[in-house]
C-alpha cells in the first residue's frame, strides 16, 4: 500500500527509477545490462506517453532509442499504458506500464522529442545515471501556467469561438466569464488530483451557470434581448478533447487500433459528459440551444473579424495545452489561416462543411509541416490546437439536446452533421501527413 502526500492511498505506485539503476549508475548506458536498457527505452515512451502524443510517434522515440541501444524492441500501445520486449541476440525482456492518467502538454513533448535527436548524438557517451536524470528533469516539469492564466486562455479560446459560430459582443461577454471561471474550476480539481470526469463535469456546469447569471444580470440592468442567450453552448467549449480525437484519427490510419480505438472511445466519453451537464443545466434553467441573432456586418468584415478571431481561439486553445508563448502563437497563425479559409468556404462555396473542414486541416497540417522544419516544433503540437477550433462542438450539444428532448430528427440531423465534419478533420492531417512526411506514408 502507497500513500500519497496527502495521505490517500495511491492507486498506481510511483517507480523510482533510479534506484532501480543504483548498481549500474555509473556505466555508460549502451555498456548496460538488458534490464537497464530495457527500462529506459519504456520510460522515454512512458513520459512521450504521458504528453498525449500517438501510438506511431512513441513507438519511433522507443526505436531509435532501442537503436542507440543496439536492442530491438516491439511494443503494444494503449492511450495510457504500453507492453513491450527488448530483446537482444540472447536474452529477452518484457515489461508493461502504465500512467495515471491520460493528459496533454505539448511543452513536454517538445522537451522529450529534443532529447530523443540528443541521445542519437551523444547516447554512447552518457552514463546511465545521467539519462534518468535527464528524464528525471523532464518528467517533473511543472505547467507553464497557472490555473487563472488557463481560465483566462480558456475565456479568450471560447469567446472567440463564440464569435467564429455567429455569436455577437453579449454572447462573447458572457462566454468570456463563463469559459474562464468553468476552465480555472477545472484546473484546480485537477490539482488536486480528483479524477478527470469530476473536474470536467465541475468545470462544465460553473461554466454554463456563470453564463446564464450574466446573461440575465445583463437582460434585466441593460434590457439585453434575452435570445442572446442562445451563446451558452460556447462557454463550454473549452471541454473539447480535440487531442485524444485526432490522435484516434491518425493512430487508426498507421493501424494502431489499440491505441486508436482508445483515444477514441476516451474522446467520445469526454463529449457525452460534458454535454450531458450542459444539457441538465439548460434543462433547469430553461435555455435552449437557438441561433445566434444577425450581426448584420457584411462579408468582407466578417472575413476580416474571423482572422485575429481564428489566432485568439486556437492560441488560447493551444496555452490551456501547456504550450509556450512562441509556439502558440505560431499555431495561432496556421489556425488563422486554415480555420478562415474553412468558414469562407462554407459561406462563399457550394461546399458543404465537411468538405470546406478537410481543406482546413488539409492546410493546417501542410502549413504546420513547414513550420515543423524551420522551428522543430512537433507537428501534432501545431496542427492539434489549430483545428481544435473547427471541431463542431456546437452541433454536438445541439444533438445531445435535441435528443435528450425526445426530437429524435432535430438530434440526428445534427450528430450526423458532426460526424462527418470530425471524421474530415483526422483525414485532411492524413493526407498532409501523407504529403509532407516521408516516413510517416510508409506503413514500415
Amino acid at each position: 500500500m502507497v500513500e500519497t502526500n496527502d495521505g490517500l492511498v495511491a492507486n498506481h505506485m510511483q517507480i523510482p527509477w533510479r534506484e532501480l539503476a543504483d548498481k549500474e549508475a555509473n556505466n555508460l548506458v549502451v555498456n548496460a545490462s538488458l534490464k537497464e536498457k530495457t527500462i529506459i527505452v519504456g520510460r522515454v515512451g512512458l513520459i512521450m506517453l504521458s504528453c498525449g502524443t500517438g501510438a506511431w510517434r512513441v513507438r519511433e522515440a522507443m526505436n531509435t532509442m532501442a537503436r542507440i541501444l543496439k536492442v530491438y524492441c516491439s511494443a503494444d500501445i494503449g492511450l495510457i499504458s504500453i507492453s513491450y520486449t527488448c530483446f537482444d541476440d540472447v536474452n529477452s525482456y518484457t515489461e508493461s506500464l502504465s500512467l495515471k492518467s491520460s493528459g496533454v502538454n505539448t511543452d513536454k513533448l517538445t522537451n522529450m522529442q529534443q532529447f530523443v535527436t540528443m541521445f542519437q548524438n551523444e547516447g554512447a557517451f552518457l552514463k546511465l545515471k545521467d539519462v534518468h536524470r535527464l528524464l528525471d528533469r523532464i518528467d517533473a516539469k511543472k505547467g507553464n501556467y497557472t490555473p487563472i492564466l488557463l481560465g483566462l486562455a480558456a475565456a479568450l479560446a471560447c469567446c472567440s469561438f463564440v464569435f467564429l459560430l455567429g455569436g455577437g459582443p453579449v454572447e462573447m461577454l458572457c462566454t468570456f466569464f463563463g469559459a474562464g471561471l468553468g476552465n480555472y474550476t477545472r484546473a484546480k480539481m485537477n490539482g488536486k488530483h480528483l479524477t478527470m470526469f469530476a473536474g470536467l463535469a465541475a468545470g462544465v456546469a460553473v461554466a454554463c451557470l456563470t453564463y446564464l447569471i450574466f446573461s440575465r444580470g445583463l437582460e434585466l440592468l441593460f434590457h439585453i434581448n434575452v435570445a442572446h442567450e442562445a451563446g451558452y453552448i460556447g462557454a463550454m467549449l473549452f471541454a473539447i478533447p480535440g487531442f485524444p480525437f485526432i490522435t484516434s484519427g491518425l493512430d487508426l490510419a498507421k493501424s494502431d487500433m489499440r491505441s486508436g480505438i482508445e483515444r477514441l472511445i476516451h474522446a467520445i466519453s469526454i463529449i457525452v459528459i460534458a454535454t450531458l451537464v450542459g444539457w441538465l443545466v439548460a434543462l433547469a434553467s430553461d435555455l435552449k440551444p437557438d441561433s445566434f441573432l444577425p450581426l448584420g456586418l457584411g462579408p468582407w468584415l466578417i472575413c476580416l473579424f474571423r482572422i485575429p478571431a481564428s489566432f485568439c481561439g486556437v492560441f488560447g486553445f493551444s496555452v490551456m495545452f501547456n504550450s509556450p508563448v512562441k509556439m502558440a502563437a505560431t499555431a495561432g497563425l496556421i489556425g488563422a489561416v486554415a480555420n478562415t479559409l474553412r468558414l469562407e468556404l462554407v459561406d462563399l462555396t457550394p461546399l458543404p462543411a465537411a468538405a470546406a473542414a478537410f481543406i482546413g486541416a488539409l492546410t493546417a497540417g501542410i502549413l504546420a509541416s513547414l513550420f515543423h522544419k524551420r522551428m522543430a516544433y512537433p507537428r501534432i503540437s501545431l496542427t492539434v490546437p489549430a483545428i481544435v477550433i473547427m471541431v463542431p462542438g456546437l452541433y454536438m450539444y445541439r444533438a445531445m439536446y435535441y435528443i435528450g428532448v425526445g426530437n429524435i430528427s432535430n438530434g440526428a440531423q445534427w450528430f450526423v452533421s458532426a460526424m462527418m465534419i470530425v471524421l474530415c478533420l483526422p483525414l485532411g492531417l492524413i493526407v498532409a501527413r501523407m504529403l509532407m512526411d516521408r516516413d510517416w506514408r510508409h506503413a514500415g
